[in-house]
């Protein structure tokens, strides 16, 4: 399994190119260096009315499959 951790800061008017369907992935640079992309869609249940901050994980097998977004 693999993890990455990440901090995000989309404000409200940013995240609108999201939830439209605009924009359909995310790129975030990881506490280590990395840069990872993942499907927008996984950020929906951390959405409130300021956007989106905070810290994630994101994890997913080997493949980059069944990935799952979490809040540190």
């Amino acid at each position: 399994m693999r993890r990455f951790e990440f901090g995000l800061s989309i404000s409200a008017q940013d995240y609108l190119q999201y939830y439209r369907g605009e924009v359909r992935n995310v790129l975030a640079r990881c506490q280590d260096g990395r840069t990872i992309q993942f499907p927008a869609t996984l950020l929906t249940p951390f959405v409130t009315g300021r956007g989106i901050h905070g810290s994630f994980v994101l994890t997913c097998d080997d493949e980059g499959k069944g990935s799952r977004l979490l809040r540190q």
